[in-house]
């Protein structure tokens, strides 16, 4: 019984894809992964329930996916596998493009890694002179309302990389898209601190849910960037 209608969700995948799913059916089907001959539809009703979304049961931690009665060790390890996978996935991708500019640019790899983190995680994008990405780091984790940043460690690491230009991201679990004060103040050191090492900074973006972002470029809230060549 349960075989046969998950045969009927893989043939619907295989002709519709996955905008065909509902959130439990695609929690069902990673549920399944874990132990392909269990009816998994219960538990992945329970799950979207509990958490609310199918992002937030992506995003839960082991332990808490195996509080749902029924879920045991294999299924919530399908269930976080399959979701670094994607993270994976989309910062390489991201690190094979021949081109970064903006934020529109990085939205997707951003918003899956920092959406619905409990708390302020900052990342860095490093770039080459052609604006390729050299490498991303969460270089920085805080509480739920703040993260230390230390320019000097920013840099350092952009040295070590041979990296010419830099993008700043990091979010606010309270979802929240507004900069504080004090997202201004660090962007602004990090700003001064690179152009002392002639290195370009592009863009800060603060990450607030799973498709919502701001962009200080964007918005105009980044000091103009120097070219190659030109002066301070």
């Amino acid at each position: 019984m349960a075989e046969g209608h998950r045969q009927r969700l893989r043939n619907r995948f295989l002709e519709y894809g996955l905008d065909s799913f509902t959130d439990e059916e695609i929690v069902e089907m990673l549920l399944a992964l874990g132990t392909p001959r269990k009816d998994c539809k219960k538990q992945a009703r329970e799950l979207c329930s509990r958490f609310g979304s199918l992002a937030l049961v992506l995003e839960a931690d082991i332990d808490e996916l195996r509080k749902t009665r029924g879920i045991g060790p294999n299924n919530a390890f399908a269930v976080k596998f399959i979701h670094e996978v994607a993270r994976r996935f989309l910062k390489q991708r991201l690190k094979e493009r021949q081109q970064v500019h903006s934020a529109a640019d990085m939205v997707d790899y951003l918003c899956h890694s920092l959406s619905f983190r409990d708390r302020e995680i900052f990342i860095t994008a490093f770039l080459d002179a052609a604006n390729a990405v050299i490498d991303i780091e969460e270089v920085f984790a805080g509480t739920a309302d703040k993260a230390a940043v230390y320019p000097r460690e920013i840099m350092r690491k952009a040295l070590l990389k041979n990296a010419t230009g830099l993008i700043f991201a990091h979010n606010h679990p309270s979802g929240s898209l507004k900069p504080s004060m004090a997202d201004r103040e660090i962007t602004s050191q990090l700003v001064s601190a690179a152009k002392v090492l002639g290195i370009r900074v592009l863009d800060h973006i603060i990450v607030g849910g799973p498709s919502d972002y701001f962009s200080f470029a964007e918005n105009g809230l980044m000091p103009p960037v120097l070219k190659r060549g030109e002066t301070m």
